[in-house]
């Protein structure tokens, strides 16, 4: 098992909430001039920027994977990731499909680029994107599932659109073998007042919109290498370390 710097949570772009210098070859390049060896692309409800963002991570030795931020029914935030690009881009065609047919705003959401690879935005995306989709928490891990790819909850410790924000628990059917926690002090409390979340995977990511938000190395998660598949398994099988 080899020790990697991740950040597992980064908006570009494409989010309305995301700073227009979050292109995805400055989230690339941001990381590894910080010294991250893997981050996922997760914008709220797409996938549309990974393909050029995958791109920058061969280019710069990043680990790149292709996610998701999706806003469930309950407006809870979940970290959906995947594989391979296809296997995410298929999954954004799903979830946009799903969502409510409201329209951006740029004056008071803001922009929702598409980027290609040389960072020049070629479409804007019509739907609000930071909208609930129709789709349910509890429908959430084994959807992910269909499309090879894995789902957890987001940000357990914030104060909005997280699960225990929204619905004050933890489904006792819940099928979560990882979690993010923004501020680890807090996870202490959090297993205690949730003893579900003692045998999950806890990573802490930084949720960025802005570049200087992007994680420092100060985290590490534990895989057979760097590509996807292994780094999956990681946050996914049962827990061996802190």
């Amino acid at each position: 098992m080899i020790p990697l710097y991740y950040d597992l949570h980064i908006h570009s772009c494409l989010s309305p909430c995301g700073d227009d210098d979050m292109t995805p070859g400055n989230i690339v390049g941001m990381a590894a001039v910080k010294g991250l060896d893997v981050i996922a692309l997760t914008d709220h409800n797409s996938c549309r920027n990974c393909p050029a963002a995958l791109e920058h991570g061969k280019n710069f030795g990043v680990t790149v994977i292709p996610g998701m931020e999706l806003c469930t029914s309950e407006e809870v935030h979940v970290i959906c990731l995947f594989p391979t690009l296809s296997d995410a881009l298929e999954f954004d065609a799903y979830v946009y499909a799903h969502m409510l047919p409201i329209k951006n705003k740029e004056a008071v959401f803001g922009k929702q680029q598409i980027m290609d690879e040389q960072d020049m935005e070629t479409e804007r995306v019509e739907n609000l994107l930071i909208a609930a989709t129709d789709i349910s928490f509890d429908q959430v891990t084994e959807l992910t599932a269909s499309y090879h790819g894995i789902a957890y909850p987001a940000h357990l410790d914030k104060t909005s659109t997280s699960l225990l924000s929204n619905l004050g628990f933890i489904p006792p059917d819940s099928k979560f073998t990882c979690a993010e926690v923004h501020d680890l002090k807090k996870l202490h409390s959090l297993q205690k007042a949730n003893p579900y979340l003692s045998s999950c995977n806890i990573v802490s990511c930084s949720d960025a919109h802005y570049l200087g938000d992007i994680n420092e190395p100060d985290y590490q998660l534990y895989s057979e290498s760097k590509s996807i598949p292994h780094i999956l398994a990681a946050l996914t099988n049962p827990r061996k370390s802190p």
